[in-house]
């Protein structure tokens, strides 16, 4: 499906919230092209349904659907916009996630679908006027906190310094050296305590920077450098990788977003305007 914006003056097309771990997000698709983000991904039809693939699979119709970390996949939407819930993977236990959590592909959650959509109701209802720093995320989509995943100390420290800025130069050999490690030990101990390898994660914390962004009046050579990319090239492959959309297409399709951003990174992005 393609999809063409038209924008209503004065009037958000879609709202996405952000914290350090989450994003709900509200909004236009984009075409089907593959993607791949390091989160645990529930994508959830307005109304209608959805297709979805994962990696060489079968499409499969469904309302909604999960997709594991770092699995790439094409979607597509019948309504013009879509329920996308994004939950960092190294932030939880995969294993202790609630059964609404624990598919993949298609799933049948009839009961999750309807508290989705009446969530997105209400905060589209609320508009600006919401104060989402008064909400608990976990708590409001499924009831309680989600298990942590518990991380080798060492570890840790590697995540929280790259959470902290992903803007900044993380380089393997640095942060081997940070965790007291040698360099071989630490990939296999991050690969093991992290469920992915330190490159992925490091290019896919790097991308996830771009939502801060994406409603702003802002020029993309310079969001590039914010963001920590080398240059353009760099900066636009690894975005088509992650979101399968070109930079000024995921800018031009949030124009009308209502951005909801509470995470520790807001005032940073918005001082790189």
């Amino acid at each position: 499906m393609h999809f063409k914006r038209t924008s209503i003056p004065g009037r958000p097309m879609g709202l996405m919230w952000i914290t350090a771990d989450r994003v709900f997000y509200v909004g236009l698709l984009g075409a089907p092209a593959v993607r791949t983000m390091g989160s645990v991904i529930v994508y959830v039809a307005v109304s209608g349904v959805i297709r979805i693939r994962l990696q060489d699979g079968e499409w499969q119709t469904t309302e909604m659907a999960i997709v594991p970390p770092y699995v790439p996949h094409q979607v597509e939407s019948q309504a013009r916009v879509i329920n996308v819930l994004k939950i960092e993977a190294e932030t939880v236990d995969i294993e202790a996630l609630p059964d609404v959590l624990k598919g993949r592909g298609a799933v049948d959650e009839p009961q999750f679908v309807q508290l989705v959509r009446q969530r997105q109701r209400e905060l589209s209802a609320q508009g600006c006027a919401v104060d989402l720093l008064k909400l608990d995320f976990d708590k409001t989509f499924f009831g309680a906190a989600l298990a942590p995943r518990h991380i080798d100390r060492r570890i840790a420290l590697v995540l929280d310094r790259i959470r902290r800025d992903p803007s900044a130069p993380a380089i393997a050999e640095e942060c081997a050296a940070m965790a007291h490690l040698s360099f071989s030990r630490f990939l296999h101990l991050f690969k093991q305590e992290v469920g992915a390898p330190f490159r992925s994660f490091r290019t896919w914390k790097r991308a996830r920077c771009l939502l801060h962004y994406v409603n702003r009046e802002a020029n993309l050579a310079h969001v590039a450098l914010d963001t920590g990319y080398p240059d353009s090239t760099h900066f636009s492959h690894s975005i088509r990788q992650a979101y399968g959309l070109k930079p000024r297409d995921i800018f031009a399709g949030s124009r009308r977003l209502a951005l909801f951003d509470d995470s520790p990174r807001a005032q940073w992005a918005a001082v790189g305007r």
